[in-house]
Parts: C-alpha cells; sequence; structure tokens
C-alpha cells in the first residue's frame, strides 16, 4: 500500500498522487484462497490497472474526463497467502483508515469473499446502508464443503448483519434452491437474469440512501468476460451493464463506496475480461464519485 507519491507501480490511469487531496481511493485485494473452481482473481487488479493505460479519458456517456474526478490508487493490500481471516481483517483495518479520512473506498478482487469486509466496514459509517449486488451467483450459502469463509457466502454475510430487506441483487442466475428459498423467506429482493430493467424500478425506493455497489465480472455472460472463476452463460451484455452503472449515476441514491471483483486474467489471452473491466470502472469512477 501507499499514502505519498514514491510509489512506482502500476496505477490506474489518471489517478492523482496525492492521497490528502483525493476524494476516493482505489485499492486492490489481490485474494483467491477460497475459490469454489478456478483460482486466479488474485492477478485482476494488477492487470486491469495495466490496461487501463489503453482507455480513452474521456467517457462520452456521462461528458466527463478522469483528470475530472481526483482518485488516489493505493496499490494493492499485501494479504497474507492462505489465511482467509487475516487477510479478511486487513481489508476491514484499511477500509475504516480509508471512511476515517473521509475517502470513497473503490476495491478492486480478487474473489467475491473480499467484499464482505468492506461492506461491514461501510456500514459501520453508514447505519441506513442498502447493498446493490450485481452477480451470476446468489452467494448466499451459509458454507461451502464446510467452510464458512468462501465467495459463496458474502451476500449471505452481509444480508444477515444489516438485514436481508436492505440487500439487492440482481442479474442471478446460479445458485442452490436453498439460497433461494432464504431469500425469499427473509424478504430479500433477487431480481434474476436481468439487471438494467429491475434496477431501474429499484433505485427510485431507494433514493437518498447510502448504497454500497458491488459488481462481480461474472454478472457478465462469457462471451462479454470469459477470464473470470466460476463461468455461467445466460448473462447480460456489456451494454446493459454500463446502462445499469450509468442509471445508478443519475439516480438520487447516494454511492458511499463499491468494488469490481472476480477478474482472472490467466483464463482470457485475449485480455477481453481486464479491459472490459477497467472501462466499468472507468464509467463507476465519473457517475459515482462526485
Amino acid at each position: 500500500m501507499r499514502f505519498d507519491e514514491s510509489y512506482s507501480g502500476n496505477v490506474f490511469i489518471k489517478s492523482h498522487p496525492n492521497f490528502e487531496e483525493s476524494t476516493a481511493v482505489l485499492y486492490g485485494m489481490p485474494m483467491d484462497w477460497t475459490v469454489s473452481f478456478r483460482p486466479g482473481s488474485r492477478f485482476g487488479p494488477t492487470r486491469i490497472r495495466e490496461v487501463s493505460v489503453g482507455l480513452e479519458e474521456y467517457s462520452p456517456y456521462l461528458d466527463r474526463e478522469l483528470e475530472d474526478v481526483k482518485y488516489f490508487d493505493a496499490g494493492d493490500i499485501p494479504l497474507p497467502f492462505g489465511n482467509a481471516q487475516k487477510s479478511l481483517d486487513l481489508i476491514e483495518e484499511f477500509v475504516d483508515k480509508i471512511l476515517a479520512a473521509g475517502k470513497f473506498p473503490f476495491g478492486l478482487g480478487g474473489e467475491h469473499l473480499v467484499s464482505w469486509p468492506v461492506m461491514k466496514a461501510v456500514f459501520k459509517k453508514y447505519p441506513d446502508l442498502a447493498i446493490i449486488h450485481m452477480d451470476a451467483h446468489t452467494d448466499l450459502r451459509e458454507q461451502y464443503e464446510g467452510e464458512a469463509l468462501s465467495h459463496s457466502t458474502p451476500i449471505r454475510k452481509i444480508a444477515e448483519h444489516i438485514g436481508p430487506q436492505n440487500v439487492f441483487s440482481f442479474g442471478i442466475r446460479s445458485g442452490m434452491k436453498e439460497e433461494f428459498d432464504w431469500a425469499k423467506q427473509v424478504g430479500m429482493h433477487i431480481s434474476k437474469f436481468e439487471v438494467h430493467q429491475p434496477l431501474m424500478e429499484i433505485l427510485p425506493k431507494l433514493a437518498g440512501r447510502p448504497v454500497y455497489v458491488t459488481i462481480d465480472i461474472d454478472v457478465l455472460d462469457p462471451a462479454h468476460a470469459p477470464g473470470t472463476g466460476t463461468v455461467d452463460c445466460g448473462g447480460i451484455t456489456t451494454r446493459e451493464l454500463l446502462a445499469s452503472i450509468h442509471e445508478i449515476a443519475k439516480s438520487d441514491v447516494k454511492v458511499v463506496g463499491a468494488d469490481l471483483v472476480e477478474v482472472a486474467p490467466i483464463y482470457d489471452p485475449s485480455e477481453q475480461t481486464a479491459n472490459t473491466a477497467s472501462k466499468l470502472i472507468r464509467e463507476m469512477i465519473l457517475g459515482w464519485i462526485k
């Protein structure tokens, strides 16, 4: 991690060199210790940064340029390989510091379990927090193969922590029947298969509330993002995801933090996935960070 101008590693394009002057902090969470299928998402943050140099700095969607936003790239949190609980503790401690400094936390994963300590930290600052979750999978398991710390469990954890009625999932097309049944029983919102249309219906209900947005890249169809650990056909297009990001930007919700996770570059030699993630992050920065 870095908090000064001495860092010489790769940073996301047009990141501001000064932490204190920045509104937001971009940081990586290079962890894939609990994945259930294909590892490799720990390399996602680095590759997303590297390919960001190919981006245009201007968004024709939002008529805004990256230099209009002061965001600081702090690099990756150094996480102990294989130690899930300590890694999660370190992530939560780091995000606590970002929030205490009055900054917007923007995380790059890494497996989806890394979102759990971030959302928990954000909830401490915003007790009326709502979660917008875009994903192929429910992530509502209590455990996977006997392990409570799994990338299959973060949304169940945050739902139980802040109340399931405050969690809104979109694009879901995979999960155990028990997960869908649990969500229905406790009043959690799940929109199957689509994101944009159901999101438009929910956003007015969240007007004025602080919202944390977590996006698993596998909400996209594998045709658009093959570089991820648990691919699942039948997903949305990049166009729909971009439209959804812009819909949030136009809404009256207050986005107070965000992450994009599960990019695993090794499975996509074309680098389509990393490049897509990079552009999505540009739009999230320009749309959500004021």
